[in-house]
């Protein structure tokens, strides 16, 4: 309807899954990279996640247009099925014929099976899909399993890729299905957008319609951003809406006016503006990691080591108060008892004690001083929730009140929901939503250097860290140990890219921190972790 007024020559907020709209974000080029990865590995499951609407099925579509020509791929889009009808499913996306009325899982699964061992014969590669996986039922998975049993000397025979929600990756740590888990060579989680990515987005799809001219002014574009959270659905629905509303009124531009009626028109009338607006600000955080990096396009960055440090007491925990709190971010508060001045040599004080490490009395060095004396590292970023899931590592947050200043925490412990904090001398535990209040995504933890290690492992590199190295991977892939001084070759490049791409890193074979801090967390004890299960 106003695709002529504004110059369109289709529409570009269509929320179908068009690759020709694919806007590649950082995010989603990490995503098709850990796909392709998979598709050309030698089996296996590979895992993508992501919140509704965050371009997971768009990003699979790009997939499919770059997959090889010995490739045949099936793709089941409704996976809410027994065992038996998705079997049936399977034989009928892979044009597998089998007896008419048949429910047999073992007539179903030879079939499977013999049609696998023809295309491998041939030089095929077999991929299944399943979009939604998070409707899959245990025994379902568990099936899915048992069909990537078959196998050559080299490689598996069918490869799996599930797209699912988060609630998938909870499904996936269930006890009974660790063996399925093990299975994954690959992993991927797929945030929202952040503010400048949105911004891109938008245009792109513009662009991409055939128009060229400015159709959201910043200040529309920052509601936009706040409203839809920076998930690419919402801010298709929310941009279609704004565009008619503005055609109707004869406008060339969006205006902040038209978005506002246009989300009041897609969230309901039920909420005030400032209801509204807050409610998917915070949405958009907690979608992007709880603070990860794109949040850091709403406020200045702030330094995080300390210049100095000073004994203090133990800290002591003190039970829940019954009183709910006036407002979520005085849950979260500075003890005002308690001087906010110490409050980072306080936090970095109680990650020290949880790796066992001392704290002299008459100590005035800086914390990450006291850590190299101590065999330990800082590793400082401003990534957010996501990376810190990824690290599994306690860690010195920083925080802002009400009125903006600065203080810190230690962050303690960690699950889906809630988190602990050690605010001064109490502890804290606090909805993930409060957290989002209060930091931007800065941390600091510690790891331990490997023995012998100079600097971050390339291919070739013989420094002595290559034998901690190969130790850490032959555990973990349950392999024998290289004979002699081991060489940092192709081989064990290849088992760090696997490795890097299982627990989310990006796959570039380089043995840096974060990956030598995932590789001891999931193949060396003594180390305190936010959670007791390893991202593996």
């Amino acid at each position: 309807m106003y695709n002529a007024h504004f110059g369109f020559s289709e529409h570009p907020f269509s929320i179908a899954p068009d690759p020709r709209y694919l806007y590649m974000s950082e995010r989603h080029r990490d995503a098709l990279a850990h796909l392709l990865y998979g598709v050309e590995s030698d089996g296996g499951f590979v895992l993508l996640t992501g919140e509704v609407g965050t371009g997971k099925t768009t990003v699979c579509r790009c997939l499919l247009e770059q997959l090889p020509e010995h490739c045949d791929v099936a793709f089941i889009l409704n996976p809410k099925l027994t065992v038996p009808e998705l079997l049936s499913t399977v034989c009928d996306e892979f044009g597998i014929s089998y007896p008419p009325g048949t429910d047999s899982v073992k007539i179903f699964t030879d079939l499977i099976n013999a049609f696998l061992l023809d295309a491998h014969a041939k030089g095929r590669k077999t991929v299944l899909i399943i979009d939604e996986a998070q409707n899959l039922s245990s025994d379902v998975l568990e099936q899915m399993r048992l069909l990537t049993n078959l196998e050559t000397n080299q490689r598996k025979l069918l490869q799996i890729i599930l797209l699912g929600q988060p609630e998938l990756r909870d499904m996936l740590a269930r006890t009974e299905l660790r063996q399925l888990a093990q299975r994954i060579i690959a992993r991927y989680h797929l945030d929202a957008l952040s503010r400048e990515e949105t911004e891109a987005y938008v245009n792109h799809r513009i662009a991409v319609a055939g128009c060229r001219g400015e159709l959201l002014p910043r200040s529309a574009l920052n509601r936009l951003y706040q409203l839809s959270g920076g998930i690419p659905r919402l801010i298709n629905v929310l941009a279609d809406r704004a565009l008619l509303g503005a055609y109707v009124q004869g406008k060339t531009k969006i205006d902040r006016k038209t978005l506002a009626k246009a989300a009041t028109e897609v969230f309901g009338e039920g909420k005030s503006a400032r209801t509204m607006r807050l409610a998917k600000w915070l949405t958009g955080l907690l979608l992007l990691g709880l603070a990860g990096a794109g949040t850091y396009f709403f406020y200045s960055s702030q330094g995080t080591v300390p210049a100095k440090s000073t004994h203090l007491p133990a800290a002591k925990t003190y039970p829940s108060k019954p009183a709910q709190p006036s407002t979520p971010l005085a849950s979260i508060a500075w003890p005002s008892d308690q001087p906010i001045e110490q409050s980072e040599a306080r936090a970095f004080q109680a990650v020290f004690r949880l790796w066992g490490a001392d704290w002299p009395e008459s100590e005035s060095n800086a914390p990450c001083v006291l850590a190299e004396a101590r065999q330990l590292r800082c590793f400082a970023d401003r990534s957010g929730l996501d990376a810190l899931r990824r690290l599994n590592r306690p860690a010195v947050v920083k925080l802002y009140n009400a009125e903006g200043r600065p203080y810190f925490a230690a962050l303690t412990k960690l699950d889906d929901h809630s988190a602990t904090l050690l605010l001064g001398t109490e502890t804290r535990t606090v909805a993930m939503e409060t957290l989002a209040l209060a930091w931007r995504g800065d941390f600091t933890l510690l790891w331990r250097l490997p023995p012998g290690y100079q600097s971050s492992l390339r291919p070739g590199s013989r420094q002595p860290a290559v034998a901690w190295l190969d130790k850490l991977l032959a555990q973990y892939f349950h392999r024998p140990l290289h004979a002699g001084a081991p060489l940092y070759d192709d081989a064990m490049v290849k088992e760090v890219k696997r490795f890097q791409l299982s627990v989310g890193l990006q796959p570039d074979g380089e043995v840096g921190t974060s990956t030598w801090i995932c590789l001891e967390n999931v193949t060396a004890g003594g180390v305190p972790l936010l959670h007791s299960t390893a991202q593996n």
